[in-house]
């Protein structure tokens, strides 16, 4: 546990001794808090800034907070955040690739700056965001079955504002976002290989009528048509859908 003077101030967060515990009241307050904004017909985006709200609100010494999500690309981006420092703080480790953010998501530990004054680990991002205003950090990885989906964090404007068992109540609000995103992401490639599917049978059905339009002009079997559409699909360097379409178009403009 990273608390008073027994360990070194500025080091990832570790396991918490029972005495380092949050106050029970804390924990159970906000996990009712997490479970109404869980509840809610919202949109992802809604519900990851209504949960940085509630993690500014109970983790006590928080200036502000925010999420950040792996994209499709690998690429870290901004999900949420509570004000603009915030999101300026988030941009500056994207930029200078380096910071607490992306030190939990590659490691999946949660990391805590006790003292941005004193941070070595990360000196040009530390540097940085003392200039608007902050004093020490706490991030933690979201982390979905095996996969890192990014991270939340919550900032201070002062250094040493962070107490005992703030990293248990980061994640109280992180563990049920990465559930929620995950979830989201889940979602969207099912609409995507639904979406994929419907186009795929889409070309399917124009190709077969295109080859049913050759089969019957030129007189040849449904071999024959498609290397009709192959042969003609090489030489105009298009698709064989490309292709298909066109010759359908073409048929449907000649009918009387």
């Amino acid at each position: 546990m990273i608390s008073g003077s027994s360990v070194p101030q500025n080091t990832p967060v570790g396991t918490a001794d029972r005495q380092d515990l949050p106050f029970v009241d804390e924990l159970t307050g906000g996990a009712s808090r997490m479970s109404g904004v869980l509840l809610a017909h919202e949109t992802v985006d809604t519900v990851l800034r209504l949960i940085t709200m509630l993690a500014v609100e109970t983790i006590a010494g928080s200036t502000g907070a925010g999420v950040t999500l792996i994209d499709a690309r690998g690429q870290p981006t901004s999900a949420a955040a509570t004000d603009p420092s915030v999101e300026r703080a988030d941009a500056l480790q994207y930029e200078l690739n380096e910071g607490p953010c992306l030190a939990a998501i590659a490691s999946r530990t949660p990391q805590r700056v006790h003292d941005l004054a004193a941070e070595q680990r990360w000196p040009r991002w530390a540097a940085e965001a003392q200039e608007i205003g902050l004093g020490a950090t706490l991030s933690a990885p979201l982390i979905a079955g095996d996969v890192c989906l990014g991270a939340m964090k919550v900032y201070a404007d002062r250094a040493g504002a962070f107490e005992n068992g703030a990293e248990q109540l980061l994640g109280l609000f992180a563990d049920p976002s990465a559930i929620l995103v995950a979830n989201e992401q889940s979602q969207q490639d099912a609409r995507r290989m639904s979406e994929n599917l419907r186009t795929a049978l889409g070309h399917r059905d124009v190709i077969a009528l295109a080859k049913g339009i050759l089969m019957h002009s030129r007189n040849v079997d449904e071999q024959g048509a498609f290397a009709l559409l192959a042969g003609a699909s090489a030489r105009q360097s298009q698709t064989l859908h490309e292709v298909a379409r066109e010759l359908v178009l073409a048929a449907t403009r000649r009918r009387p």
